[in-house]
């Protein structure tokens, strides 16, 4: 395997920072998600530092205990088309669930985005585990884990075969011969599948990048069967280098059993990074944004990582490693990872809910921005990573420290670029438009 030149860097965008705490700190924006010119200069705040994504997350589900950059936000795809017009470079990635949408709507909505973009729209395929999900979507029970994933399967092959329905000069033009297409170019798909039913064609022309970039963050072995498969780029929650690594060992050897080039899939953990000049002013820095995390928010959020199970009965000092735990049908790879730093770790109850709730299970660091550069470098270097998703805590505070001091460093060693490349996002990032 060759490695690839430079570090992949995505911002994983929430309005008010990724701490659960971060709308209570003086320094983030009251409206956060809501504040339309705040997310317009963070974008370029990220296209300044010459970040590859800017990626949008998404909720179907949201009740009075949610995140609060989940609560009450604007829909990925409306507001990425609006930051498309305020960017140039940075490729624009948003989630979309394929347990509740449709192939064509989601076919059309990227490839529309990846028009108004010219060329940089990223689609984070998800299958959805929150149980009360189904509820909004004439549902009452979530569909079972694995006939997720095997929907979700088909759901993209149908996307991809819709995306392919138009050749590259279907549309003709041609005002002096009255001829606007040629038909023998334009396909049906006629698929028929377990799950879809679909005639097509798709009702937009063939897009720039022929198909938008697809991202996939399920770490379960079904959520990597599917990266392994479909996915350019792979979200996901690594906090200890040698899980990382195997992790990316494994999925690229699953790439190279699907007769893929695994230098075509970037692996990027996410990176939940709190800065400070001096070692004690970044964990100052911690402490404060800690400490404004409530109990009952933080337990409301572990929940569902560990089956939806009702943490409030423990006491906060007790040892994690004795509670009576049993894994519901939800984030199953992620509880893994949380369970097992925790053991590793001898943590107490209040020490993980705060761990996750600040993060959601991600690589939290602590420390200066050299420091910062040096970890991730050492990921980098070591196959642990082809880039990461940071996840500032903060908005901009965290995100400013990033740009303004990290990316310099990271430029330095010959680790992380110093100008976009031409052409599409599948171009900037080394990938051939389809």
């Amino acid at each position: 395997m060759t490695k690839n030149t430079h570090i992949k860097l995505g911002l994983f965008l929430a309005g008010y920072g990724h701490h659960v705490a971060s709308w209570r700190h003086e320094n983030v924006n009251e409206k956060g998600p809501m504040d339309l010119n705040h997310l317009i200069r963070t974008a370029q705040l990220a296209e300044k530092g010459l970040f590859d994504l800017a990626f949008l997350a998404d909720s179907l589900f949201v009740s009075e205990s949610s995140h609060p950059n989940i609560l009450s936000r604007f829909e990925p795809l409306t507001l990425l088309s609006v930051l498309s017009t305020h960017t140039t470079n940075i490729g624009l990635a948003a989630t979309a669930s394929t347990t509740y949408s449709e192939p064509f709507h989601i076919a059309r909505q990227f490839s529309s985005l990846d028009h108004i973009s010219n060329g940089r729209a990223a689609w984070n395929i998800v299958t959805s585990s929150i149980p009360s999900t189904a509820e909004n979507f004439n549902g009452t029970k979530l569909m079972e884990h694995e006939l997720r994933y095997e929907r979700a399967n088909e759901f993209v092959d149908v996307t991809n075969k819709l995306w392919h329905s138009w050749e590259k000069d279907t549309l003709i033009r041609n005002k002096e011969t009255g001829k606007f297409i040629d038909g023998k170019k334009l396909h049906t798909i006629n698929h028929e599948g377990k799950h879809f039913k679909v005639r097509g064609p798709l009702n937009i022309e063939r897009s720039p990048q022929g198909r938008p970039l697809l991202i996939q963050a399920g770490s379960s072995p079904t959520g990597t069967d599917l990266a392994a498969k479909v996915a350019d780029v792979i979200f996901t929650a690594q906090s200890q280098l040698t899980d990382a690594k195997d992790f990316y060992q494994k999925l690229k050897n699953k790439a190279i059993n699907e007769n893929r080039n695994p230098n075509d899939i970037f692996i990027m953990p996410g990176l939940f990074p709190i800065l400070g000049e001096t070692v004690e002013e970044a964990e100052q820095n911690y402490q404060e944004i800690q400490d404004l995390i409530l109990p009952h928010v933080g337990l409301n959020i572990l929940s569902p990582y560990v089956g939806n199970i009702d943490l409030s009965q423990y006491p906060l000092d007790k040892k994690f490693s004795e509670l009576d735990l049993t894994v519901g049908d939800g984030v199953q790879s992620r509880f893994e990872v949380i369970h097992k730093e925790a053991i590793a770790k001898d943590l107490t109850l209040e020490e993980v809910y705060k761990k996750v709730a600040g993060s959601r299970g991600h690589h939290i660091f602590v420390g200066t921005p050299n420091q910062l550069a040096d970890k991730m470098e050492e990921w980098f270097n070591s196959s642990g990573a082809d880039g990461f998703n940071i996840m500032p805590p903060i908005l901009p505070s965290q995100f400013e420290l990033f740009i303004e001091k990290v990316i310099p460093i990271l430029q330095k060693r010959g680790l992380y670029k110093k100008s976009y490349n031409k052409g599409t996002l599948r171009e900037k990032l080394g990938l051939n438009n389809e």
